[in-house]
């Protein structure tokens, strides 16, 4: 059985999203021949936490383990509040940030480099050389954000030649934050350097979107591979009952960039036009939301309307999606997240609910959907487009037609995409 070393940040009781894609390649991959071992720190310091997801790690799993320095536990003594907010990788607004909040975000972007995990590197590449050699593994993978993890293995690929797989759940110097880390010239640079390096030494790069995989086809000749996000099957969706009311769900951090105001006018537009509307309908957001994000809602006169729920484990979560009538999926609207698919819009297949998704006009999401037929895409600008679907929407759950006839999505299991995985681990 081929042995691999998976080096990654997030892990269990680690929650939100981050952890999901390594916690479930690691469930299935004994199906397909490989033995997965961990590397994980040992003291983190993780902004969400999810005790459910312990149950999911497999029996017997060897999980390595070495502690971490990370500077935010050092700068709390400024202000838990707004180093958690940085920890996390919520941006706030120039315009709304403290001073605090802007010193703290120019030194993380222009003293840690890349990242604030950058002092795990030196002493895990130690750690490791000797744990590799015991535990006799030949192909390492490391998994980013943090993108310092991928330094490690630029290392160990130096000293001991391994195959290695470099995944990138998320881009490196085109993701949409780096532009509110004030960072100078020089530390652009290093970004630019460091991920030029890391692209061009691994073995093969896997990414979850198809943008990403043409931005790094640009930058490398080595091979790279789109494997997305998906869901699994823990819990079974018939004995879940439908919500009485006309509810629209959005799970998951809800901030001030993803506020597409449009939506909330169309829907405040029909709450004052149709009276059975606005009995029947219930917008429920399912995680931390912003502000901004809630006075934009209220101001379009849907604060009855409107239920929150602070973050829930994962079981939970999914169990909001497959109650809901309608599933809301928001991205920020800019160039830099087209390439971002978010993990949820493969658990709102499996939900099996019509999804109403708003972002990009070039979104990788917007071809998932049309692939699949699992719901409708539109730019935040379409409010009348917008407000035609909603109706639409009422219309059918009105006469008992709410439903989603999807198709081929199947292959966005997590099982199916720990074979391709398997697969291309195999080739290396």
């Amino acid at each position: 059985m081929k042995k691999v070393l998976i080096i990654t940040y997030y892990w269990p009781p680690a929650g939100g999203p981050g952890v999901q894609r390594w916690l479930k390649f690691v469930k299935y991959l004994r199906d397909y021949n490989i033995e997965p071992v961990v590397y994980i720190p040992e003291n983190p310091t993780y902004p969400l936490k999810d005790e459910s997801l312990q149950a999911e790690v497999p029996e017997n799993l060897k999980v390595l383990k070495h502690r971490i320095f990370e500077p935010y536990a050092a700068a709390k003594f400024f202000s838990k509040k707004e180093t958690q907010t940085i920890s996390s990788g919520i941006i706030v607004k120039e315009e709304n940030q403290s001073f605090l909040q802007k010193m703290m975000l120019y030194i993380r972007g222009n003293f840690f480099i890349p990242d604030a995990r950058k002092f795990w590197i030196k002493p895990s590449v130690k750690y490791l050389e000797k744990s590799l050699e015991e535990e006799q593994i030949s192909t390492i993978i490391t998994t980013g954000p943090p993108h310092s993890l991928h330094l490690i293995g630029l290392q160990l690929k130096k000293k001991k030649n391994m195959k290695w797989l470099a995944d990138f759940r998320d881009p490196w110097t085109n993701i949409g934050y780096h532009e509110k880390l004030k960072l100078t010239k020089s530390s652009r640079q290093k970004h630019i350097a460091m991920e030029k390096e890391v692209l061009n030494a691994a073995d093969h790069v896997l990414v979850t979107s198809f943008s990403t995989k043409k931005e790094f086809e640009a930058k490398t000749t080595k091979p790279v591979s789109v494997i997305t996000n998906g869901f699994d099957t823990e819990i079974a969706s018939e004995n879940i009952e439908l919500d009485q009311k006309f509810t629209f769900s959005h799970i998951g951090s809800l901030l001030s960039g993803r506020n597409p105001q449009n939506l909330w006018k169309a829907l405040g537009e029909i709450i004052r036009e149709n009276s059975g509307f606005a009995k029947d309908f219930e917008l429920k957001l399912v995680g931390a939301v912003s502000e901004e994000v809630l006075n934009s809602i209220k101001a379009e006169g849907l604060e009855k309307q409107l239920k929150i729920q602070q973050y829930v484990p994962h079981p939970e979560a999914i169990i909001f999606q497959r109650k809901s009538e309608v599933l809301l999926l928001i991205e920020i609207d800019s160039n830099e997240t087209t390439g971002i698919i978010p993990g949820k819009v493969f658990e709102y297949m499996a939900a099996k609910r019509p999804i109403l998704a708003l972002g990009p006009a070039e979104w990788d999401v917007r071809k998932i959907l049309e692939e699949t037929a699992a719901g409708q895409f539109f730019k935040y600008s379409e409010k009348e487009e917008i407000k035609g679907y909603l109706l639409q929407l009422y219309s059918d759950y009105k006469n008992g037609r709410l439903q989603v006839n999807s198709e081929n999505t199947d292959r966005y299991h997590r099982r199916s995409l720990t074979e391709e995985l398997a697969n291309l681990l195999k080739e290396l």
